[in-house]
């Protein structure tokens, strides 16, 4: 069995030992020696800075943020920012392990990487919110740019935070660098459909998901757990699928209408709220239930470990596509495949959000925009490419589409790490 390799001090039930052990299991099937297993399993480099902040009072506030990079054997490092009080160094670190292989599995020609502030952005005014931005980029700037580090927006960031780091980046280099992040506005730089893109590609392998399992035509049911920059707009496209969602959540709490949810109306009252609950035209549910409501298709769109060992006995969903990352811990993925649930990895179901970040990058390079027909274009190409790649090395190998895309992934990366050589 191969070794599981973790950091000292790290949580072993935790979710960097999630993704070390899926990258443990992926190097047992290769058959890779104890080298390449820890080249694979170590970021290439991590940098923990403090964030003072000079709060609107006049006080100051110190924050701690992180930026991991995984692996840069096939290209630049790329990956999201979060701010969020739940922010951990083992966090970004998996996450950043997950990027390098999502951008393998889709053929990105980048490199993992991962960042984080730990702080709640609720109880930050604007100003404070582009302050702490700006003085985080200016801690990390050594690490960053279009050749070496890309960030993009996650939880708790969007398209303002990456407008402020992309001026920070800018004014200290002495010129406009519209390629030192992406999900940028649109008049910075930003690509049409990037802020629907991880949605769109949750969908496009969803739809295929579900056909593999012979679930086609009118009837189908989904519940989306979140409301956020994945779920609303998962549930919109679903919806315009002629998917019946009949579940939705938020950090707040679910809905549940068996006919169908109004996804536009309850965006409407999302959007005038700011929260999920008492939105009138279904019932609350308690936000647990939604995980295991009888339905073809369950979505995991909010935050990692979710569904566990003890809830996934209880998943009655005939397929389970993450739309966030890590939803799924080790012992509930085994629980699923052994009941017979089809799980769609992260690493493969909400990839198109690099994807489009990509073709955001590869615009800014060019200095050429590209129009939404043809972004969507491309992105289901590349989506649905990675889904018959997956399924197809998952019937040949005989594994689960987790195995299968992780095998693929972490192979498409040794291959170019032994390909370039060590430098001595």
């Amino acid at each position: 069995m191969t070794t599981l390799l973790l950091p000292t001090g790290a949580d072993t039930g935790g979710v960097l030992a999630d993704a070390q052990r899926q990258l443990a299991q992926a190097v047992e099937v290769l058959g890779y020696d104890d080298g390449l297993h820890a080249m694979l399993a170590t970021p290439r480099r991590e940098l923990t800075v403090a964030v003072p902040l000079r709060r609107d009072d006049g006080s100051t506030t110190l924050f701690t943020g992180h930026r991991v990079q995984h692996n840069l054997s096939r290209g630049p490092a790329k990956g999201g920012l979060r701010y969020s009080p739940h922010v951990s160094l083992d966090e970004v670190r998996a996450l950043a392990m997950w990027m390098t292989w999502k951008c393998a599995l889709l053929d990105v020609p980048y490199g993992g990487a991962k960042g984080g502030i730990a702080l709640d952005r609720t109880q930050l005014s604007d100003a404070e919110l582009e302050r702490v931005t700006r003085r985080f980029t200016s801690e990390i700037l050594p690490l960053i740019g279009p050749e070496r580090d890309i960030p993009a927006p996650d939880i708790g960031t969007d398209e303002r935070v990456m407008a402020w780091m992309m001026d920070t980046y800018s004014v200290a280099t002495g010129y406009t660098v519209p390629g030192v992040v992406t999900g940028k506005p649109l008049n910075l730089g930003g690509s049409r459909g990037r802020a629907s893109a991880t949605s769109r590609g949750v969908v496009h392998v969803a739809l295929r998901a579900l056909e593999h399992v012979g679930l086609t035509g009118p009837g189908r049911t989904a519940a989306v757990q979140g409301f956020g920059k994945v779920g609303r707009d998962t549930a919109r496209f679903l919806t315009e699928a002629g998917v019946r969602v009949v579940a939705v959540s938020d950090q707040y709490g679910a809905l549940h209408n068996p006919r169908g949810l109004d996804v536009a109306a309850l965006a409407d009252h999302v959007d005038a709220t700011g929260r999920v609950p008492g939105f009138p035209l279904a019932d609350e549910l308690p936000p647990a239930d939604l995980l295991e409501l009888d339905v073809d298709l369950l979505v995991p769109a909010a935050v990692e470990g979710v569904i566990t060992a003890e809830n996934a006995p209880r998943v009655r969903a005939r397929v389970v596509v993450e739309g966030a990352n890590g939803p799924t811990t080790t012992e509930a993925d085994r629980v699923l495949e052994e009941r017979g649930v089809l799980v769609v990895p992260d690493i493969l179901a909400n990839a198109g959000g690099v994807v489009v970040s990509y073709f955001e990058w590869v615009q800014a390079n060019q200095a050429y925009w590209w129009n939404e027909h043809d972004v969507e274009d491309r992105l289901a190409e590349r989506m649905t490419s990675a889904w018959t790649d997956v399924t197809d090395a998952a019937r040949r190998r005989g594994l689960s589409l987790r195995a299968a895309a992780m095998c693929l992934a972490v192979e498409r990366v040794a291959d170019a790490h032994n390909l370039r050589g060590l430098y001595p």
